[in-house]
């Protein structure tokens, strides 16, 4: 397992979840917590690999994340993705 930070800026959001494979595409499981005006954040431990998600804005809107890589989906859109490396002990 290893840490990742998940963030995302969206104006007038009153929730975001980070929804993805990792969660079975919960829109309740990995909700984020707001820092300051526009910034969401959110951090979990996720296995190794290659991992897709994306954002879920009060509860209707579902957003890529901007800094991330996009890979095809099944519903011929795109989603986030991040690769999780196994983390090395010191």
């Amino acid at each position: 397992m290893a840490r990742v930070r998940f963030q995302f800026r969206c104006a007038g959001a009153t929730t975001v979840i980070v929804a993805g494979d990792f969660n079975g595409w919960s829109t309740t499981a990995h909700p984020m917590q707001r820092q300051g005006e526009d910034l969401w954040t959110l951090e979990t431990d996720l296995p190794p690999g290659r991992h897709e998600y994306k954002f879920l804005v009060d509860g209707r809107q579902w957003w890529n994340d901007p800094e991330a890589p996009k890979v095809p989906n099944l519903w011929g859109s795109e989603n986030s993705s991040v690769e999780v490396r196994e983390e090395r002990p010191s």
